[in-house]
């Protein structure tokens, strides 16, 4: 299969519109030029194309040709990682040679991957020790993917006589999972597990934070602290804040302001 037939096949497997998978890196026209086989693809521009579809620029390339010389190591270490042999991906990482323009992306990734998963085996089988000397491996390499940061952070956590609050402020905010999960808790009616969610969140001055307080005070009947939390909320999200706070006023027996959020609605 020719390298377009194949980007072709892993943008429709993917979901990926050519617009999509363009972005702002390469044109639409030039997209459709590779996939049809009239233009080749600069290294550059593959690998764009390949991490962004989640696969490794070999991917793409003839099966039968060794682009690099750590090709048949990669594989090999790949082979070893899908199949959750971690210690055995770390043994065959440590013999790649950098720099490589091909694989030098994906040996980072590996053994990151890699050391989280054999600190995380040497903590539960109680080697804190060694658990730490991975940890600190993982960091050398991970500066450039820092998608596994929080990761690694959370397994130093567990490292008995870490210093937790170092470790804590490093971690990134919890709020977007927070208030997803009070959101999908309001759904189900589930007043007092949104509002332990929401109390839990660090940013009080979000507009979606006040938004989401401000449905689960309705729901409490708590009305005048319901209407607080709305009229911070209300300039992001007037047409989900004017029918509420029109309540809320009418319920605290502010009328002139029932009043006022009613004609907004109209």
């Amino acid at each position: 299969m020719e390298l377009g037939e194949k980007l072709l096949r892993a943008r429709q497997e993917a979901g990926l519109s050519q617009r999509q998978l363009c972005g702002d890196v390469i044109t639409r026209n030039m997209l459709s030029q590779i996939e049809h086989g009239t233009a080749h693809p600069s290294m550059d521009t593959l690998r764009y194309l390949a991490g962004r579809l989640g696969k490794p620029v070999s991917y793409f390339l003839e099966e039968d040709v060794v682009v690099s010389a750590n090709q048949p190591l990669m594989e090999q270490a790949r082979q070893a990682w899908q199949a959750g042999q971690t210690e055995l991906a770390r043994e065959i990482l440590k013999q790649y040679r950098q720099p490589d323009a091909i694989f030098d992306w994906e040996w980072k990734y590996l053994s990151v991957t890699a050391a989280l998963a054999a600190a995380e085996k040497a903590l539960s089988d109680e080697k804190p020790l060694y658990a730490r000397q991975l940890l600190e491996e993982a960091a050398v390499i991970e500066q450039e993917i820092p998608g596994l940061e929080r990761q690694r952070l959370l397994l130093l956590g567990r490292i008995p006589g870490a210093d937790l609050t170092a470790i804590s402020a490093k971690l990134p905010s919890l709020d977007e999972e927070l208030l997803l999960r009070a959101e999908a808790a309001l759904t189900r009616q589930e007043t007092s597990r949104a509002a332990g969610l929401l109390a839990a969140a660090e940013n009080r001055e979000d507009p979606r934070w006040n938004l989401l307080r401000g449905q689960t005070y309705v729901l409490q009947k708590q009305h005048a602290m319901a209407a607080e939390c709305l009229e911070k909320a209300e300039a992001v999200y007037p047409k989900e804040c004017w029918p509420l706070l029109e309540v809320c006023f009418r319920e605290t027996g502010d009328f002139q302001k029932a009043y006022e959020y009613a004609c907004k609605q109209r």
